[in-house]
């Protein structure tokens, strides 16, 4: 099978015609394509005359046909690559104890299926509640009830990303990646999720994916432990011995021989639990700043121009980034017809994020606006960022009126510096809703000026960016985990064998599909030196 990449495809083309582009493109008869299927579909839309799509597709020839095609050494065309689904060896050495799995986001999540899949019967923990539950609880608090801080965006089974756009899109080449997509079209994802170059499930469908991966685990002999806190770890001659684990105010001690630690970001009391268990824990730079919403529609015609609206473009995305005197400012997870959703964990604390259902049909479009900070800006102590969070989402709590709504602003108010106004035409998605603020009093004056900064230079690559009625609504402060877990080549903490730190609460992960990735690496080395019982 050949491979042929950046295959144009015009908007109005009809789909029965990829063979024949694929046969032109190499230069040989219709006929001669036995077989072709797209493999990748990416929109080009930097020309707004010239919307098209750039496709990536598998063609089979005759052996013949696909030797001449070869010889011709044409650009863009090469051998397919196999991406079958990999059966690994798994080791000889008895298990003493059991695995455990701390954290069902999307790293303990696939190393929990990958484990259970080669019969080990992980046991796994989660501080929070099932999704379904969860979802529950995140509505009550979105409509104004209390916030549950161990059932929350943060917390709970799929970890924060169940609460997001369900973007898939990933810088890393790991082949592993193939094998994580293919895994969630087979419980529930839609299947298109495969080809585009952009994938994303929506949380409505990320729900359902993940529930199903949970069933499948149990039913291979895994156990699920929801409403369950991993408080300590236990160790003996340098390698891990058992946890502590906290569940209905029942402290119980389990032993284990391997711990793949998967919990998130926002386990702060997690992080300082190992800083004094003796880990070897460092500072890592992130980004913090807002979140803007705009309309729409404006973002589409922005894109698109005159097809804006068309039924196989979709709703347009962007992503922006600039320079602010050698300080990074950038958009981050744009969610195309979403919603900006409170974020928090923790009581008078107020983080937003952003969502989109698959169908991306809400009103106004929203990203976050960052700013790049480091630890010459929190402090070089390992958990001073984590401090530094803490501490601008306490003060937009009391910007907001200490009641969780978030302060917000109109980006032409912020821009002027003025007292803040009604909102306008474009109104906020937050829930449990905002109040108007001035946003320079809950940003440190490096962040605010960034994002301002951001604004404008935005506008001048994406037209009505700046529009006066759109709504920043503060603070976007956990793009990234703070903290990084070290560890070593085997992927074990480096003071703690048998501990495997993954993720992107451990630092080595960016999104859902890389921390899949870090956490399948680990249970691919478990696999490797342990048999099952």
């Amino acid at each position: 099978m050949l491979c042929i990449s950046n295959l144009k495809m015009p908007l109005q083309s009809d789909p029965e015609s990829l063979a024949a582009r694929c046969a032109a493109a190499f230069g040989v008869p219709r006929e001669a394509v036995l077989s072709c299927t797209l493999s990748r579909n990416a929109l080009d839309a930097r020309k707004k005359n010239d919307i098209h799509f750039l496709c990536t597709v598998q063609v089979t020839l005759s052996p013949k046909d696909e030797k001449r095609v070869l010889e011709k050494k044409l650009p863009n065309v090469h051998k397919a690559q196999d991406y079958e689904k990999r059966e690994l060896c798994v080791g000889t050495r008895r298990l003493p104890g059991p695995v455990i799995v701390a954290g069902l986001g999307p790293a303990g999540l696939f190393a929990a299926y990958a484990l259970a899949r080669y019969g080990y019967r992980p046991i796994v923990v989660e501080r929070g509640k099932s999704v379904e539950e969860r979802a529950l609880d995140v509505e009550r608090f979105w409509a104004g009830g209390t916030l549950d801080v161990e059932s929350n965006v943060m917390f709970g089974e799929g970890g924060a990303g169940t609460f997001s756009d369900g973007k898939l899109t990933t810088r890393i080449k790991d082949p592993r990646a193939h094998e994580i997509i293919r895994t969630l079209i087979e419980f529930g994802a839609p299947e298109s999720i495969g080809i585009l170059a952009k994938p994303h499930i929506g949380t409505d469908r990320l729900r359902v994916v993940v529930a199903n991966m949970r069933r499948r685990i149990e039913s291979l002999g895994g156990e699920i432990r929801f409403s369950t806190t991993l408080t300590g770890i236990s160790q003996k001659d340098g390698s891990l011995s058992g946890v502590t684990l906290l569940r209905q105010g029942i402290v119980s001690e389990q032993p284990c021989s391997v711990l793949v630690l998967a919990t998130g970001q926002g386990a702060r009391d997690t992080y300082g639990m190992l800083d004094r268990s003796g880990l070897e824990l460092a500072p890592k730079a992130f980004a913090v700043g807002v979140r803007i919403e705009h309309e729409q529609s404006m973002i589409d015609r922005a894109q698109f121009g005159e097809l804006a609206g068309h039924p196989r473009l979709g709703a347009a995305e962007y992503h922006l980034s600039a320079k602010a005197e050698e300080r990074g400012v950038y958009t981050f997870c744009m969610c195309p017809g979403g919603m900006v959703v409170a974020s928090s964990s923790g009581s008078e604390q107020v983080v937003t994020n952003g969502m989109s259902d698959y169908a991306r049909d809400g009103r106004n479009a929203n990203a976050a606006i960052v700013v790049s900070v480091g630890p010459e800006d929190f402090g070089r102590g390992a958990l001073d960022g984590m401090r530094f969070q803490e501490e601008l989402e306490r003060r937009a709590f009391f910007a907001g009126g200490g009641d969780y709504r978030a302060p917000a602003s109109r980006v032409g108010d912020f821009i002027r510096r003025c007292a803040p106004k009604a909102f306008g035409g474009i109104k906020p998605t937050y829930r449990p809703g905002v109040r108007a603020a001035d946003l320079y009093g809950c940003l440190p004056d490096f962040i605010a000026e960034g994002v301002r900064f951001g604004i404008l230079a935005f506008a001048r690559q994406l037209k009505g960016f700046d529009h006066e009625d759109a709504v920043l609504t503060a603070i976007e402060s956990r793009t990234s985990s703070p903290v990084r877990i070290l560890r070593g080549p085997s992927g074990e903490a480096t003071r703690v064998g048998g501990l495997y730190p993954v993720g992107e609460g451990a630092g080595y992960a960016g999104g859902i599909v890389s921390a899949a990735v870090d956490g399948l690496r680990a249970a691919e080395e478990i696999l490797s030196r342990y048999r099952p019982d």
